[in-house]
Parts: C-alpha cells; structure tokens; sequence
C-alpha cells in the first residue's frame, strides 16, 4: 500500500520537482510529550503548478530519480482562494 502524506511546499524552483515538508508528532519514549518532527521530500509535479506555502497531497511511487519518489495527488479542493492559482482559476472559468 502507498504511503499518503500531506505536507507544505517549502521550494519550487526546480523543473518538474517541488520540495515539500511533512511534519509529524511523535511521543518521547520516556517522557510522553508530543515532539514535532518533520521530513522534505522530493515530489515530481508531472506539469502540476504549485506555489511556495501550499499544502499539498503526496503520494508514494516507484524512484522517479536517486532522491525523488513521490508524486501530487491532484485534488481541485487544495485550491485556497487568495492564491494565484485560485486566481488563475477563477480567470480562466470566467472566460468560458
């Protein structure tokens, strides 16, 4: 089963890549508090445009590259308005 993560995207100035941050809690083997821990990954976009500071669906595949192994899932409800994609959005609906 492929592992589903939800992240931030931290830096998209590579071609067809974007780096996205994924932080998790977890208990202190001791003490009990909840520590955040977090991990970038690597996620190709296949043509996908995406802005720094969106949260983004990612979703495990087979190595694309030596680092990169996951891909976006496309989901229309991550759109939040504000955004230039938002906006981008609402042009292109509006011209139709």
């Amino acid at each position: 089963m492929a592992k589903i993560l939800q992240g931030k995207v931290v830096s998209n100035k590579m071609t067809g890549t974007v780096v996205v941050v994924v932080q998790r809690l977890v208990p202190h083997p001791l003490f009990k508090k909840l520590l955040k821990r977090s991990k970038k990954f690597k996620v190709a976009t296949n043509g996908q445009e995406v802005e720094v500071g969106e949260r983004v669906k990612i979703i495990e595949t087979r190595p694309i590259a030596k680092d990169k192994h996951f891909t976006l899932v496309s989901d229309e409800k991550q759109v939040k308005p504000g955004t230039a994609r938002a906006t981008k959005k609402r042009k292109k609906e509006e011209k139709s």
